[in-house]
């Protein structure tokens, strides 16, 4: 693999580990705060914590079919909960996938396409035995 991507590689673990911190402290204040008021919102943030935690996870280990998986359901999830929870829902009741991730830029939204491509770009191209 070449140090450009090695390089673009540590980058998406990167960028996973940070919206991991992001999510796992805006669940763990929603929840220990105000989870009465909205439950199934800051579980779906508990839940996108998670989905960054094992995203992480399995990019910085090299565990290219877990990624896959993981990111895929990222990017189902995103599509479920940003159109169910338009940008209308409250501040302090947005999850991280509210509105298809737009108060993060769209990243959770775009990420999962830019892991896919990475990792179907550099996959071992070895024949199977």
């Amino acid at each position: 693999m070449g140090l450009l991507n090695r390089n673009f590689g540590r980058i998406l673990v990167f960028v996973y580990a940070v919206l991991a911190l992001s999510a796992t402290g805006r669940a763990t204040v929603q929840i220990s705060t105000k989870f009465d008021k909205a439950p199934l919102q800051y579980s779906l943030s508990a839940l996108a914590a998670l989905v960054y935690i094992l995203a992480t996870w399995a990019l910085g280990t090299s565990r290219k079919a877990t990624a896959v998986v993981v990111v895929t359901v990222e990017f189902f999830a995103v599509l479920i909960i940003g159109a169910t929870n338009s940008a209308s829902v409250p501040l302090d009741k947005q999850t991280v996938w509210t509105d298809f991730g737009s108060g993060y830029g769209y990243v959770p939204l775009l990420l999962p396409f830019v892991v896919v491509w990475w990792l179907w770009r550099n996959r071992d191209r070895r024949p199977a035995v």
